[in-house]
């Protein structure tokens, strides 16, 4: 007979494990899905300095070994797979894996988002070291120093303009296409702190423990000096997954949920920057903990 679980979560990150801590120590039969590396996006994180609780900082790799040996003691299980489709059956949910398909009551969504990467020399080397992925998070870390921002949407845009209140100089490298046009962009020409680039094609990192410049190729190939990068492309994400599990997303393909975190379909709930309501670990973890509360009553309904 198969195994039916009371909840699968899609996704070890923090909202992830987070919604584990407390479908678990509920008595929640939870089982944890998990293509790559638990933790997601944050176990990546050199240097974390706001999360509450801890007033020194804390690197991602130990805070998200903590998250995951708490989740591990109230019972969490987890399997290294990655998902490949989701299923409503009503009462029952299946969610698809390369290894076959299990079975549940609830599915809780957290499977972040998978930023593109530029793939240029130094990127894989220096993450975590000047190369960012988010302005909120890491742009704190580079007061009074000059960085550049390559990416041509929305999301480029506003952090330039948030990297210039505390950034002494900021480069705003849009790539060979360049920006697409709203109303900010406005913001960042008038802005005597952002200098924009354009025409020009990001083709290496530069640095040895830190990012000390980046290169770049327009009709001439320079060099020029900064002290982080912070990436800002499209997301890579789960969209045709969601879509063929009939999950409503928005036109960025973010998951549209309800203030429980629950999705349109009844028993599948999302949380964490899969919904894109935050890009902070803080954040993520609040709406796990809604999610596995929501989940927990939802599963005890059907009982």
């Amino acid at each position: 007979m198969e195994t039916v679980w009371d909840v699968i979560i899609i996704g070890g990150g923090p909202a992830g494990l987070t919604a584990g801590i407390y479908t678990a120590r509920h008595g929640l039969k939870t089982i944890l899905l998990e293509g790559s590396q638990i933790g997601g996006r944050a176990y990546e994180a050199h240097w974390i300095e706001n999360y509450p609780g801890f007033p020194d900082g804390i690197d991602g790799h130990t805070l998200m070994e903590l998250f995951k040996r708490q989740a591990s003691k109230f019972g969490v299980e987890y399997l290294r797979e990655t998902v490949i489709g989701l299923s409503d059956m009503g009462e029952i949910k299946m969610v698809s894996t390369r290894n076959g398909y299990h079975q549940a009551k609830a599915i809780i969504i957290a499977t972040g988002v998978q930023r593109k990467q530029l793939s240029v020399p130094g990127e894989e080397k220096l993450k975590g070291r000047g190369v960012s992925y988010c302005a909120i998070c890491d742009g704190p870390f580079f007061k009074d120093k000059t960085v550049a921002v390559i990416g041509s949407g929305h999301e480029a845009i506003e952090d330039a303009l948030h990297l210039a209140d505390t950034a002494r100089k900021v480069y705003a490298i849009p790539g060979l296409k360049g920006y697409v046009k709203i109303q900010t962009l406005d913001e960042i020409k008038r802005n005597p702190k952002i200098q924009i680039i354009e025409a020009t094609e990001i083709t290496g990192i530069k640095g040895d423990e830190y990012v000390t410049g980046i290169t770049i190729k327009g009709t001439i190939e320079s060099e020029l000096s900064v002290d982080g990068v912070f990436i800002l492309l499209e997301h890579v994400s789960t969209n045709i997954i969601l879509n063929d599990a009939g999950i409503t997303l928005d036109n960025g393909g973010c998951i549209i949920v309800d203030k429980q975190q629950q999705t349109n379909l009844s028993g599948i709930f999302a949380a964490g920057d899969c919904t894109c309501s935050s890009w902070q670990v803080v954040t993520a973890t609040g709406e796990g903990g809604k999610a596995g509360l929501a989940t927990l009553r939802y599963v005890k309904g059907l009982k």
